[in-house]
Order: C-alpha cells, then sequence, then structure tokens
C-alpha cells in the first residue's frame, strides 16, 4: 500500500465522522442559540442578584462555546466539503458524472452546514459578550453608587 492510498483511506475513513460532528453541531448550537435568547428575556436579569464572580464564569463559558462553534462549525465545513471532492473529481476523470453529481451535492450541503454553525454561534456569541459586559457595567455602576 502506498503513502498515498494510505491517506486516501483515512480521509474516506473521516467522511462519516466530519458528517456526524456537523450535524452535532448544528444540534448545539440551535439549542445555543435557544438559550441566548432564554438569557436575554430573563436570565440576565435573574443573574443581576448573583455575584459578580458567578456572572463572570458564566459569561466565560457561554462565550466560549458559542467561539468554539463558530470557529469548528467552518472548519468542519470545509472537512466535508473537500472529503467527497477527491472521489467525485476522479469519477469525472473516468467519466462517471453521477458520482461527481452526488460528490458536489454533499460538498455543497456540508459546506452550507459548516458556514450556518459559524454564523449563529458568532453572532450568539458576540451578542451575549455585549449583554454581559453591559450587565456587569451597570452592576458595578450601582455598586459605586450604593
Amino acid at each position: 500500500m502506498t503513502v498515498h492510498s494510505l491517506v486516501r483511506v483515512l480521509v474516506d475513513a473521516l467522511a462519516t465522522p466530519v458528517q456526524l460532528a456537523l450535524l452535532l453541531a448544528v444540534t448545539v448550537v440551535l439549542i445555543d442559540v435557544g438559550i441566548a435568547l432564554g438569557e436575554r428575556a430573563v436570565g440576565l436579569a435573574r443573574l443581576a442578584s448573583a455575584p459578580r464572580s458567578v456572572i463572570q464564569k458564566l459569561a466565560e463559558a457561554r462565550i466560549e462555546r458559542s467561539d468554539v462553534l463558530a470557529r469548528t462549525g467552518p472548519m468542519l465545513g470545509l472537512m466535508g466539503t473537500l472529503i467527497p471532492l477527491g472521489p467525485g473529481l476522479a469519477a469525472l476523470g473516468r467519466g462517471d458524472v453521477a458520482v461527481l453529481a452526488q460528490a458536489v451535492t454533499v460538498a455543497f450541503d456540508t459546506t452550507v452546514m459548516g458556514l450556518l454553525v459559524g454564523v449563529l454561534a458568532f453572532v450568539t456569541g458576540r451578542l451575549r459578550r455585549r449583554w454581559y459586559d453591559a450587565l456587569l457595567t451597570r452592576l458595578e455602576a450601582e455598586a459605586a453608587h450604593a
């Protein structure tokens, strides 16, 4: 077995795990968006009575989750794009357009999923930063006036 064929086998073996990871990332980011909406609606107001350290720790954890999703979603999407294109282009060389069409469909689908995860997570993270910064600033101002 040549190095090239070994690499091809390993890359092909990544196709399903990458697609499953993308499905998991989409699920997690949709749940995270729901959590963020709940934070905005009632969660931040309830947190106002918590100690600053608790608020900061919670904010860091939630923002970090959004940041990780914003970075890994597009990476997984790119992997999901490139993995099927190798065999698809090889099939084109053999004249098998149906295999190429399937590969391109998978490539586009995984690209869109990865970008969806990235966009939703990025926006959620930015909003959370703003919300938590505003809450902490307000609490500091109230403490200074008390």
